[in-house]
């Protein structure tokens, strides 16, 4: 029995992948996006990723203000008052973004509001933290020091948000996208081997990225399992969810059989001519 590793990367055109390994380490990471990749990675704060982006110029690294909450809220049973006060300055944050997404802003304007808004509010919190350790009484066990180091030592990354319109404050995104592997887990158990596993991870991260772009799944596969064996391999990429969207939603390939009646052919049998895009 071995134990192996999906990856899962949420891409800026709402765009799902789910790549297994039977390694946790940065070499994977270093694989998939490679020395091209050039923008914003926002992670947990697993270590591989920081690892990964100090190693790269043109990478910057935002980290979830979501798991640095969590470590607040394992300590509340030993530290209520504090951890209270805690959560209460993050929720100032949420705040703030639930008020952007009221007024509708974008790019600069919604930039400028988090920096006279939220930048106070950041500023704030990670002075409080500092506060907090230097008072003495706590030792390195303790659940509050965890949460409090935890914060601190990602005080850079929990900052990018603040500049970059396009960065989330967390990951909550991609944690709602990749939920059907950890609920998947826990009826499938194994995949058995690794093949099954990276099958898994491909049909895993179609679905996913339809139901991102309101997709019917069924309707999708059917189309491209049909599709695929006359689609001219240079435009591979014109049958991923996004683009398939695009181009051939409206008027998809039927099955032949219809599934709520495998004894009968489907009636809607819609041939569709190949568009090649140019």
């Amino acid at each position: 029995m071995k134990t192996g590793w999906f990856w899962p990367l949420y891409g800026d055109a709402d765009e799902v992948v789910f790549t297994y390994s039977n390694s946790r380490g940065r070499a994977h990471i270093e694989q998939v996006l490679s020395e091209s990749f050039s923008g914003t990675l926002i992670s947990d704060g697993y270590a591989a990723y920081a690892r990964y982006a100090a190693a790269q110029e043109n990478v910057a690294h935002a980290q979830c203000w979501v798991h640095g909450r969590r470590y607040f809220i394992e300590a509340q049973k030993d530290h209520p008052e504090t951890v209270t006060e805690a959560l209460q300055r993050i929720a100032m944050l949420y705040r703030n973004e639930e008020a952007i997404k009221a007024q509708g802003l974008t790019g600069e304007k919604k930039r400028q509001y988090r920096l006279d808004h939220s930048k106070p509010v950041v500023s704030d919190f990670f002075q409080w933290c500092r506060d907090q350790l230097a008072q003495g009484g706590l030792v390195p066990s303790d659940p509050l020091t965890k949460a409090l180091n935890y914060v601190l030592s990602r005080e850079a990354s929990l900052t990018v948000f603040l500049e970059n319109p396009d960065v989330q404050p967390d990951t909550n995104h991609l944690e709602r996208a990749l939920r059907p592997i950890p609920m998947g887990k826990k009826n499938w158990m194994f995949c058995w081997t690794e093949l099954g596993a990276e099958h898994l991870g491909i049909i895993q991260s179609l679905i996913s990225t339809c139901k991102l772009h309101d997709i019917t799944p069924y309707t999708y596969l059917v189309d491209v399992l049909q599709r695929v064996s006359q689609h001219p391999a240079s435009e591979v990429a014109n049958l991923t969810p996004r683009l398939w969207k695009i181009r051939f939603a409206e008027n998809p390939l039927r099955a032949l059989i219809d599934p709520r009646h495998p004894d009968r052919q489907a009636t809607q049998l819609t041939p569709v001519e190949v568009v090649h895009a140019h």
